[in-house]
This record gives C-alpha cells, sequence and structure tokens, in this order.
C-alpha cells in the first residue's frame, strides 16, 4: 500500500474515532430556571366557602289555617311592617259525619239546659213572690201579737234567700244562653267550611324587617300548621363569607386576621376580616372518601359591595385569610426545593452547570418559599429538578423556558 493510501486511512479512521468520541460525550440536561426575588411573601390558608346573610328571618304561621296565595317573589323588596301573608284560622280538626251529630246533639243539650234555666227562673221568682207574701202576713200577725218576733224574722229571712236563689237561677240562664250560642256558632262553623265558604277573622302576616325576600316557602293557597314557615326575607347586601378549614389550618387562624374572597372570574378579590372562628369541629368527607376534621371560620367583607352586583346568599366563594405576611422576603419556587437527607437544597445556574446549594426555609405556600439562608436575589434556581441531575452537571435551557420570576 502506498504511503498516501495510509495517510487518507488513518486521517478517516481518526475522523471516525472523534465523530464516535463527540457522539457519546454526556449531552447536557435540559432543565427549566426561575429567578429569586425579593418582594412580599404571604401564607395563606385557602379554601372554599359560601356567602350567607347576617341575619335571615324565617316568617311562620302564627296560627293553624288557610293561607292565601302569596304574590311575593324572590327579590322582592319587602319594608318592615308590610303584609307578606294572610291567614284565615281553620276550623278544630276531627269534625267528622259523627262529630256534626255531637254538635247538633250539643246545641240540643244546651236549648235544654236553657229552657230549664228559665224554669228554674220562674220558679225562683214565684218563691220570692210568696215569701214577700209571708212577710208581709207575719208583719201583721207580730204586730197584734199573735206571733212571736223570731217567726217574723225566720219569714223574712226566707224571703232573703229566695231573692238570691232567684239571682242564682238568672246567672245560669245567662250562662245557659251563652251555652247555646257557642254550640251553634261551632256547628254553623262547620257547615259553612262544608260548603266552601271561608268564614272568621282574617290574620295578616307581617315582615319584621326592611329587606328583601330571600326564599318563598308556602307560594301556593293551601292548609298550612301551626308554625309553618312561609316566607324567608333579609338584607341580602349584608353577607358574610363561611369558609370550612382544616382543623390542623384553623388553629393558627385568629380573629382580626386579613382575608382575600374571589367571587369568580373577571371579578376583582375582595378583602375581608376574620370575625370568628366557630368553637366546635366536625366531620366531612373529602372528595377522595377521606374523612377529615374541619371548622368553620367566619369572614366579614371589608369593602363594599357595590362593585359586585350579582353576589347573594349562598354563592360559592374561595377565601385565602393571610397567617403571615413580610414585605421584604426573599423568594424561591417551591417547584425548585427538594430535600436533601433532613435539609432543603436546590440547584442553582451557574455557568452553564447546575450547582448544588442547601438552604434553609423560614416558611412557605402553595408556591413560593421565604428563603432565610443560601440564596440571594436575582440568583437563578433549577425548577422542577429531575434525579439525573447532580452537583456541577452540565445544563441546557429548555426550548422557550428562560427564567421566569421566582
Amino acid at each position: 500500500m502506498r504511503t498516501r493510501n495510509k495517510i487518507a486511512l488513518g486521517i478517516a479512521a481518526a475522523a471516525l474515532a472523534a465523530l464516535v468520541v463527540w457522539a457519546l460525550r454526556p449531552q447536557p440536561a435540559l432543565v427549566e430556571t426561575a429567578k429569586v426575588a425579593r418582594g412580599p411573601f404571604e401564607q395563606t390558608v385557602s379554601d372554599d366557602g359560601k356567602t350567607r346573610v347576617r341575619e335571615r328571618y324565617v316568617v311562620s304561621a302564627p296560627l293553624a289555617g288557610r293561607v292565601d296565595r302569596i304574590g311575593l317573589k324572590a327579590g322582592d323588596p319587602v319594608e318592615e311592617g308590610q303584609v307578606v301573608a294572610v291567614l284565615t284560622p281553620s276550623m278544630p280538626a276531627f269534625l267528622d259525619a259523627r262529630t256534626v251529630r255531637e254538635l247538633e246533639a250539643r246545641v240540643g243539650a244546651a236549648e235544654s239546659q236553657r229552657l230549664r234555666a228559665a224554669a228554674e227562673v220562674q220558679k225562683a221568682a214565684a218563691q220570692v213572690a210568696q215569701a214577700r207574701s209571708d212577710v208581709e202576713r207575719a208583719r201583721l200577725l207580730s204586730d197584734e201579737g199573735y206571733i212571736s218576733t223570731n217567726a217574723l224574722e225566720q219569714a223574712r229571712l226566707a224571703l232573703i234567700t229566695a231573692e238570691k236563689g232567684r239571682e242564682a237561677a238568672g246567672f245560669a240562664e245567662h250562662a245557659a244562653v251563652h251555652d247555646v250560642e257557642q254550640a251553634r256558632a261551632a256547628l254553623v262553623r262547620y257547615r259553612a267550611e262544608s260548603a266552601g265558604k271561608i268564614v272568621g277573622a282574617r290574620w295578616e302576616v307581617k315582615s319584621p324587617i326592611k329587606g328583601s325576600v330571600l326564599k318563598v316557602v308556602q307560594e301556593s293557597e293551601g292548609v298550612v300548621p301551626l308554625g309553618a314557615p312561609l316566607i324567608e326575607v333579609a338584607d341580602p347586601r349584608s353577607l358574610e363569607a363561611v369558609v370550612d378549614v382544616l382543623s390542623e389550618e384553623g388553629v393558627a387562624i385568629r380573629p382580626g386576621m386579613p382575608a382575600r374572597i374571589e367571587l369568580g372570574s373577571g371579578v376583582p378579590p375582595l378583602a375581608a376580616r376574620v370575625r370568628r372562628i366557630e368553637p366546635a369541629a366536625f366531620t366531612k368527607v373529602s372528595a377522595l372518601g377521606v374523612e377529615e376534621q374541619r371548622v368553620n371560620v367566619v369572614l366579614d367583607f371589608a369593602e363594599p359591595l357595590d362593585k359586585v352586583q350579582t353576589i347573594g346568599d349562598g354563592f360559592r366563594v374561595e377565601a385565602h385569610i393571610v397567617t403571615f405576611r413580610a414585605q421584604d422576603a426573599v423568594k424561591a419556587p417551591v417547584g425548585a426545593l427538594f430535600r436533601r437527607g433532613k435539609d432543603w437544597a436546590v440547584f442553582v445556574l451557574e455557568g452553564g452547570r447546575a450547582l448544588l446549594r442547601p438552604v434553609k426555609l423560614a416558611r412557605r405556600n402553595g408556591s413560593e418559599a421565604m428563603i432565610e439562608q443560601g440564596l440571594e436575589p436575582g440568583e437563578t434556581v433549577v425548577v422542577y429538578p429531575s434525579d439525573a441531575l447532580e452537583d456541577g452537571t452540565r445544563v441546557k435551557l429548555q426550548p422557550n423556558g428562560g427564567a421566569r420570576p421566582g
């Protein structure tokens, strides 16, 4: 083989070896990064809740009867003292055919008692007349000395007794007349109800406050029992929010803490403040079927609700209760943190390599961590590092994956 061919073959072999070495060299790991920033940091307890009116009034039936159809609708304004429902007292229960016969018999018995009382009055009047005659005759005989003074006094006593008996008979007759009227009234009322005629006084049920109708419970005309709910009224703009949080998170919440309430897409959050943490927790099953102990936190809106025109009772909200706030903190994304033994660590991007660095956390929330030691504002950290990264590994930014704010 000539020398020229040997040289060409050697060059080709060297080029092939260089190509193999270049192809097998370690490739930079593709990473996504974020910037460490300085700014306000908040630690919040966030959960879903709903709005409710502060004072809800359930207007109920003050007596059993028939309620007229209620013309009010949900959302209609009402004034204090305005009539919201009209009731007609119903007839007593169990007035069947047998009871009707009993009522008729009671009328007859009452009428008989009245006639008997009238006869007793006449009898008592006759006894008074006889006693008065006896007294007059005894007085004449006593003046002539035919009877003793004691006999005259006995005659006078008999007259007084007869007069009192007449008065008692008159009272009994008066009571018997009322018994007849009462028995007849019960019978007439039942017959009028049976004929479809409404009798008796009509009761007006009035609103206790000025506000709006939340719900009409009994809209149609019908018979309602004593205490049946008819309508709910309240001031719809006097709202509060109730959020149930995990009991272990609730121990960090105190009355007066600030909060933000998100009502929905396109509506700016409203400022709120914690008013009360209810003292009793309750068990609630989560969407995953896990039993959780939760406690209700009541929030007051800290700004007018005029900017939100459609919010009302029972609306779903998302609340963020601020349990800690720092205005000047070093922050890094929680996605950049990982455990290294018992401590926390991050990968910092320097000179195209990912350098392992331990850090010390002060606090963290769902998206950011407050760094106490180990990072400085402006440094770049690797977000969501893979297991392939080691200290000093060459890295390369993913396409369109430049450093984003922390």
